[in-house]
This record gives structure tokens, C-alpha cells and sequence, in this order.
């Protein structure tokens, strides 16, 4: 995925940069452009400390599963903990950089926010993620750091997914 950053900038981030973006990109009003539905297993590719995973774990419900990814074990370590000393049993952790380890098909869904831009091989996590999505699968992708002419040709052009909706803050790409 990209280069780990020192654990002091992961906790500088998590505890003050990501509270300030939350504030002007809301996690709840991203997730409402989004069809997740209960009982799917989603992929939060880059969680962090998880502003998205938690969300995504109370909507899926206990029949389905986020798998949060991120290259920080602090990250992981935060979404083990919980959020406000409650334990999620549908969330499962994935220390990588890029690679999830899971069988092919896997996951109806995949969340794509705010890590695209540090990626130092995007092209071979998007491999990555169109082997884990089953067919016809939705990645959902956003990234503030990133033109929309960018966003589309890296996507679109990979000639792995296609764009099916531009929303507010998200685009909704199709698995090809």
C-alpha cells in the first residue's frame, strides 16, 4: 500500500487530523451514497483507526463482516479495541500493504476512502481488489487529495471496474 508512518504521526492523525476531516467529510453522510446492506461482507481497504469500519460493522450486522485492512498495526490495534469499549465480533483485522489474503469473490463491497493517493503501487491493489470482489461487486471510492479527471482515468481506466454513479463525495465503481 504505501511506506507505514511513524507510529507519533499514526497517533497525530488518528486523534487530531481525522477528527478535523470528519467534521467537514462526514463518515455517516459518505456511507449514506452507498449501498451496503446487512448481512454482506465489505473490504475497508486503509481503515485506519476506523471512522468508516465501525459504521460498516453496525450496518452489516452480525450476519456479515467488514474486514479492516490497513499497513499500521496501531490502526489495528484501534479497531481490536473497539469503539467506546464496545468489541465488534463481525470486524476482522488485515495487517498488509496492499495484499488481503482473501479467497477470490469474497466480499460484496469495498470502501476505497482517503488512502488512493499513498498508494505506491495503485495499480496492483486495484488488481488486488477487483480478484477479493465478486462479480458485479461495488468499490466505493473517495479521495479529497485527488482531481475527479484523475480519479476516473486511474479507475476507469485500469479497465477493471467501471463507473456506474458520481455521488457528493463518493464514486461507485463496478466490477468489469
Amino acid at each position: 500500500m504505501t511506506n507505514r508512518m511513524p507510529d507519533v504521526t499514526f497517533n497525530l492523525m488518528a486523534d487530531i487530523g481525522l477528527p478535523i476531516r470528519n467534521i467537514f467529510m462526514n463518515p455517516r453522510k459518505m456511507l449514506a451514497e452507498i449501498t451496503v446492506l446487512p448481512g454482506e461482507k465489505v473490504l475497508d481497504f486503509g481503515c485506519g483507526p476506523g471512522a468508516f469500519t465501525f459504521l460498516l460493522a453496525d450496518i452489516v450486522g452480525e450476519k456479515g463482516i467488514v474486514y479492516a485492512l490497513d499497513v499500521h498495526p496501531l490502526a489495528l490495534r484501534r479497531i481490536e479495541q473497539g469503539q467506546h469499549g464496545h468489541r465488534y465480533a463481525n470486524v476482522s483485522t488485515i495487517l498488509s500493504d496492499g495484499a488481503t489474503s482473501l479467497p477470490d469473490g469474497e466480499v460484496d463491497r469495498i470502501v476505497l476512502f482517503d488512502v488512493f493517493h499513498l498508494l505506491e503501487k495503485p495499480q496492483a491493489v486495484l488488481s488486488e481488489l477487483h480478484r477479493v470482489l465478486r462479480p458485479q461487486g461495488s468499490l466505493y471510492f473517495s479521495d479529497h487529495h485527488m482531481q475527479e479527471g484523475d480519479i476516473l482515468s486511474r479507475v476507469s481506466l485500469s479497465g477493471l471496474f467501471e463507473l456506474v454513479q458520481r455521488g457528493e463525495s463518493t464514486y461507485h465503481f463496478r466490477k468489469v
